[in-house]
């Protein structure tokens, strides 16, 4: 790993970026500071913190791997275990549905997105400028992958004590109330356990339009059962479509 981040910084270095780079590592250390969280070994934060696309601009050859993707993979299991250990500790009596259904929600991407965006994450990410004029720095996918990116590192760094104390004061902080809301109901499954409670086959979703170019598309799905169209939902991708049609086949059931 740290032969990767030598070969960024270096590259960076060669390069003699005398604007963004250096603005960039002051960023970084608000970032710290808004995290209350100072790193041993900064580069692993530069690490995290650099997208794949400014990669991928910068190192034409494309033999460098992403540390922000790598980083990522390994967050994402940390912010599991955390958040199931943390979970079990705090829900004595709940059933094991119950604690499982709660965990998918805080470890989703539109829950950690949420976050991130309290932590204006985005504006530390070093992006592409085609990333970043197409809006990168809001992208949930961008956005919760770099908050599993940003815990990744802070595990690096200092072990699963200090990424467990930021979990526990940037990611779970007020989720009782978090997970409440609507746009973290996932009515897909509503519908389908809905469905198979009553023996009822699950419903099929069919994409039924393609709307606006390529880097702005818009899908809308409508989702039926049997001949029935019981709901039909518009998003920026077809998870998102699907949703939206669940959730409108979800309030005509009463569910």
């Amino acid at each position: 790993m740290k032969k990767i981040i030598a070969r960024i910084i270096e590259y960076f270095g060669s390069r003699q970026i005398t604007e963004q780079y250096p603005r960039w590592v002051k960023h970084l250390h608000n970032l710290q500071k808004n995290i209350d969280y100072a790193f041993h070994d900064a580069t692993l934060l530069q690490a995290a913190m650099t997208h794949k696309s400014y990669l991928r601009k910068n190192f034409n050859d494309h033999k460098i791997p992403s540390p922000f993707e790598r980083m990522e993979f390994l967050g994402d299991s940390i912010l599991g275990f955390v958040v199931a250990k943390e979970l079990f500790q705090r829900h004595p009596d709940e059933q094991e549905g119950i604690l499982s259904k709660l965990k998918s929600k805080i470890v989703s991407a539109t829950y950690l997105t949420l976050k991130a965006q309290q932590l204006d994450l985005g504006k530390y990410i070093l992006l592409s400028p085609e990333e970043q004029e197409s809006g990168g720095a809001e992208k949930p996918s961008i956005l919760s992958d770099a908050m599993e990116a940003l815990i990744c590192a802070i595990y690096l760094d200092s072990g699963i004590a200090m990424a467990t104390r930021f979990i526990r004061n940037y990611v779970l902080k007020d989720y009782e109330n978090v997970v409440t809301r609507n746009d973290l109901v996932n009515y897909k499954s509503m519908l389908q356990e809905h469905l198979q409670s009553r023996n009822q086959p699950p419903p099929e979703y069919v994409t039924v339009a393609e709307e606006g170019p390529e880097h702005n598309k818009q899908f809308i799905v409508d989702v039926r059962m049997g001949k029935k169209t019981m709901g039909t939902g518009k998003g920026a991708n077809k998870k998102a479509a699907h949703q939206e049609a669940a959730r409108q086949a979800c309030q005509k059931l009463g569910i």
